[in-house]
């Protein structure tokens, strides 16, 4: 893999995730068409991930610190992110479980360009029913269980490249009556776990990267990190202002090419 490859891949994974597109299908198409790509697995895919997760972490640090000492803590802000925490646990199983057990399938999905773009037309489908069916209003203090299940529900079945997990996981909210940041925080955070047990499974291939690779992973990650950082305000912006739709139009222009162009 060159340096050009690794950095163009990171600042796609970067504007990406957070955007509803879905990184893991970009990065499917752009990976099928970059002449001589290689990687061990997905573990260059998964590098990209756990950068953005990096930039997740940055962005979101007062939250995550809130989240992490709750359980030490008394008082209402306290309780507020002990049963934050708590859902994003809850909403974690069944992602850990759809990944776990469909994982060969989802990997193998990789390579099936047509597949994808099917895959980007249903992420632009959900995103345009999100925009027509949402009803704002619910808070994090608001969350319920079955928000947790499904939201994770979905964060799963996005494990799929193709289905956008932001896209995803935040529609599902916003159809639900969530409020559209409080739906994007909790998309960003339920994230975490996520990807960081994907980045534990993929150790094993490790060894398999030569070392003449490693600055080529380090610098996609790097870039994956940076972009994403600046990705998830624009995100934000997006949601405020009820603009998925256009997400939605891009998802099916980008889907269908690639679907007329495999059917030639």
């Amino acid at each position: 893999m060159s340096l050009f490859h690794a950095l163009f891949l990171g600042i796609l994974q970067g504007l990406t995730e957070f955007l509803p597109v879905s990184s893991s299908g970009h990065l499917a198409i752009a990976q099928h068409y970059l002449p001589d790509f290689q990687q061990p697995g997905v573990l260059f895919d998964v590098m990209l991930h756990v950068g953005t997760m990096f930039a997740v972490i940055l962005y979101f640090r007062r939250e995550i610190l809130l989240l992490a000492l709750s359980p030490f803590r008394s008082g209402a802000e306290a309780r507020l992110y002990r049963r934050l925490l708590a859902l994003l646990i809850l909403g974690s199983v069944p992602t850990a479980v759809i990944g776990l057990t469909f994982k060969d399938f989802f990997v193998s999905m990789f390579d099936r360009i047509p597949a994808v773009a099917a895959m980007l037309v249903v992420t632009g489908l959900l995103l345009f029913l999100s925009e027509r069916l949402r009803r704002d209003g619910r808070r994090e203090e608001q969350l319920t269980w079955s928000d947790a299940l499904l939201v994770g529900i979905a964060q799963g079945c996005a494990v799929m490249p193709g289905i956008s997990r932001s896209g995803a996981t935040i529609s599902t909210l916003l159809i639900k009556g969530v409020e559209g940041e409080t739906a994007a925080r909790f998309s960003f955070l339920l994230a975490l776990p996520a990807v960081f047990g994907a980045a534990l499974l993929s150790l094993r291939d490790v060894s398999l990267v030569a070392a003449t690779e490693i600055p080529a992973y380090c610098l996609g990650t790097a870039a994956a990190f940076g972009i994403g950082f600046f990705s998830i305000h624009f995100l934000l912006g997006v949601i405020r202002r009820r603009r998925l739709t256009g997400f939605a139009v891009y998802c099916w222009l980008v889907g269908g090419a690639f679907l007329a162009a495999a059917a030639l």
